[in-house]
């Protein structure tokens, strides 16, 4: 499909937004797409906010500038009701929550039970249009943290609020794990054959620009709507010749097979039967197994088989692009946090996640 781009766009008119996951990696650009627009925008965050809680609610207020910020827990309903939406109402919910760890637990209660939350908040507050952030990766849920976005997913459209369910692909921060490696002369390092898997993955301000576009766009309501970036879908292979070329360094690649995961998951699912802290740790194992032989686009639920043509394009930024700027500045607004369990998975059993 043709790249499309929300420049031209019209704003008929301000709404009244109230945002959940505002704090999260796409929530801080949503929020700055919304106010650009000159939407009035109010989002709940948590006190300690941030990778780690890291930040205090002064630096909240100032990364989410020209919004009102209130202070609160989404996955307590009478917070969110007394703390967030305050018996005010709103012409529209966009939920950018999701679990930093993808543990069992934390999925549930977060990407489907603290959803649940703002579904009734957002029913209260008279708001007519719910616009969820999931996963395009729901399409095949063998992980907790995909089953319980598709069952959220699956209570929002019978829910008889107006809807649009955005499935992006890859995010540039999670193909960028192995950048630091390349950089030292190391090789890259993916599980499997390298041509087996690709995504088309879209920069965080293409995909705020597009979250923008479902609050104005008719055709975008009650609609799932999966979206990749500009551009072929590329392979592991690919995405790594455009990480050497950045870094100006000779291509190496090292190959380690699947079944060594298959291992690591076998031991870790049989110890966690005995130890509970081990249950995570093999949750976290089969995600890594997942984004080594899955790709992220749109799947056929027909053929079975994953189709680029078929997975639509936005935006303008490429991978290239993301890959030469990080080179050149760095990291910083790109940093992994609890995510870096996957970074350090990489570095320890070669994952390449596309997560």
């Amino acid at each position: 499909m043709a790249s499309s781009d929300s420049t031209s766009a019209p704003y008929p008119r301000a709404r009244r937004v109230f945002v959940v996951g505002a704090t999260g990696y796409i929530g801080k650009h949503v929020v700055g797409e919304l106010v650009r627009r000159g939407h009035e925008v109010v989002c709940l965050a948590r006190k300690r906010a941030g990778i780690r809680g890291a930040e205090g609610e002064a630096q909240t207020r100032q990364a989410l500038a020209g919004a009102e910020v209130r202070f609160g827990d989404v996955t307590d309903l009478r917070s969110l009701l007394q703390d967030g939406f305050r018996g005010e109402t709103f012409d529209a919910v966009i939920s950018c929550l999701a679990t930093r760890s993808g543990a069992v637990k934390d999925a549930w209660l977060v990407e489907h039970q603290a959803n649940m939350n703002v579904l009734d908040a957002c029913r209260a507050a008279g708001a007519k249009h719910f616009v969820l952030l999931s996963a395009i990766c729901v399409q095949r849920p063998l992980l907790a943290f995909q089953q319980a976005k598709l069952a959220f997913e699956q209570a929002l459209i019978s829910s008889g609020v107006t809807y649009s369910i955005v499935r992006p692909t890859a995010f540039f921060k999670s193909l960028s794990g192995q950048i630091a490696t390349v950089k030292r002369g190391k090789a890259f390092l993916v599980f499997g054959q390298s041509d087996l898997t690709a995504c088309k993955p879209i920069s965080e301000s293409d995909l705020a620009r597009f979250i923008g576009d479902c609050l104005e766009r008719p055709e975008k309501r009650n609609a799932i709507l999966p979206v990749g970036g500009p551009g072929p879908a590329i392979t592991p292979r690919q995405q790594a010749a455009m990480l050497f070329d950045a870094c100006r360094r000779k291509p190496r690649y090292r190959h380690v097979p699947v079944r060594l995961l298959d291992a690591v998951i076998l031991i870790l699912g049989t110890l966690g039967h005995l130890l509970p802290r081990l249950r995570d740790k093999a949750e976290l194992a089969r995600i890594g197994r997942y984004y080594a032989t899955e790709s992220m686009l749109v799947l056929d639920q027909v053929t079975g088989h994953y189709s680029a043509d078929a997975t639509p394009s936005y935006g303008t930024e490429t991978l290239r692009d993301f890959y030469e700027r990080v080179v050149r500045e760095g990291l910083a607004g790109q940093e992994l946090g609890a995510h870096a369990l996957f970074s350090r998975a990489e570095k320890k059993t070669n994952i390449q996640v596309t997560r």
